[in-house]
């Protein structure tokens, strides 16, 4: 078995760019496919998302991972987000119009009958969850520490600054920087408050979905996934005990095995993708 991980790029919402990286087992080409989304403030090559791909790919899939066009990663420094303009003019509807850009690759890539299997973190589980309720190519879905609305992400109170000012600030809890945000993603979410309803997209979905969630999770709090466990009886809760929003992970991540919490995420992702 050898590991591969080869990158790719294509044209993201207002032309920006999206890089991605594909990772298999080159002596077994024809396996199913693990789309993974990544967070707010996260990107593709955060802290154990290497790990986590290697851990699919020796195990029967084809993972790929993306960083969304406006998360604020630059391509030609992809380690952290330092490009504060496109993080701070990011939208929903921006992310949205990215997943679908990747999954048109990977239909184009694999052929048009290539059915996706999707894993969404945090505020990419929220777009894996309106994806799936509305795209056909998703054969599964999981998503980890997923948020049940996308104004959990800030303070109702701030809005009335946010629209005077036109711009508010998030701190990186890991770095302490202040980062902005423009008023046109609150504008995003307003003037779409009902195709970017996670609950009711929630409802929706009719495919097999694993909701994963810590309970020692302070950045979403486990409320949110008995929420969306609630809106869709056939879905399955997987309540991960003592672990954080990022099951134990960090960035930058040192080690060469995955943290014990997130393994057991990953098998627990297995074992239901392989049923």
């Amino acid at each position: 078995m050898m590991i591969i991980q080869n990158d790719f790029s294509l044209s993201g919402s207002d032309g920006k760019l999206i890089i991605g990286d594909i990772t298999f087992d080159d002596k077994n080409p024809n396996t199913p496919i693990v789309l993974f989304v990544h967070g707010f403030k996260g990107f593709k090559d955060w802290g154990t998302h290497h790990l986590v791909a290697r851990y699919f790919a020796s195990n029967g899939y084809r993972y790929i991972k993306f960083n969304l066009s406006h998360g604020g990663v630059p391509a030609d420094h992809p380690v952290d987000v330092t490009d504060m303009e496109a993080f701070a003019s990011n939208t929903i509807s921006k992310e949205l119009f990215d997943v679908n850009a990747v999954l048109d690759f990977i239909t184009k890539a694999y052929g048009s009958e290539t059915r996706v299997n999707l894993i969404g973190h945090s505020r990419g589980g929220g777009l894996a969850i309106i994806e799936a309720a509305n795209d056909v190519r998703i054969n599964k879905l999981i998503t980890w520490s997923a948020i049940s609305s996308f104004n959990s992400l800030w303070k109702k109170e701030q809005e009335a600054e946010w629209k005077k000012t036109g711009k508010i600030f998030v701190t990186n809890a890991r770095t302490k920087e202040q980062m902005p945000l423009n008023v046109t993603l609150l504008e995003d979410f307003e003037q779409n408050t009902q195709t970017f309803n996670i609950i009711d997209a929630a409802k929706r979905i009719n495919i097999p979905w694993l909701i994963v969630q810590g309970d020692d999770d302070v950045n979403v709090p486990f409320e949110h996934a008995q929420k969306l466990a609630d809106a869709n009886p056939n879905s399955r809760l997987a309540k991960i005990e003592g672990a954080n929003h990022v099951y134990g992970a960090s960035h930058p991540y040192e080690t060469e095995t995955l943290p014990p919490l997130l393994l057991k995420v990953c098998e627990r992702c297995l074992t239901f993708l392989d049923e």
